[in-house]
């Protein structure tokens, strides 16, 4: 059993954090010593684990608890199950480098527009297109619909 500040030195995360784990229902640890400290066993430590793994692949917390659900009752729930949440996330990368694209086409736009030079900024280009919807509009409605 490891105390609070091991768990988060060996797993690189902040004790906040796991405190935090703890409030949202993610990862209770199995005791509390006499003195209240919170005391996680291996079980905890490998929980902790898939939650941190799931968070690097992308799964929001609110994801996470439905998959801890998912491998807490294995035998109640098939692959295809679990598969779903993957490609949904998929699915939603997906969605999101495509705008994170036409964002930078955007902006790359804009930043192109620009002379860069060393007057001032009254005629600055990428100003003037942020100020005035009909010019932005012009410049980016078949990037950004």
């Amino acid at each position: 059993m490891l105390k609070i500040g091991e768990v988060a030195k060996q797993a690189d995360i902040t004790v906040e954090t796991l405190r935090f784990y703890q409030s949202e229902q993610l990862l209770i640890p199995k005791m509390t010593n006499q003195s209240g400290y919170r005391l996680y066993s291996a079980q905890d430590r490998q929980k902790l684990n898939f939650i941190l793994h799931s968070k690097k692949v992308g799964f929001s917390l609110s994801e996470i608890k439905q998959l801890l659900s998912l491998r807490t009752d294995k035998d109640q729930h098939t692959c295809e199950e679990v598969k779903n949440y993957t490609g949904n996330k998929i699915n939603e990368i997906e969605s999101k480098i495509r705008d994170l694209q036409k964002m930078r086409l955007a902006l790359s736009n804009l930043h192109d527009a620009c002379c860069g030079g060393s007057e001032s900024a009254k005629q600055c280009t990428i100003l003037n297109s942020l100020d005035d919807p009909e010019l932005f509009a012009s410049a980016n409605n078949k990037i950004l619909g």
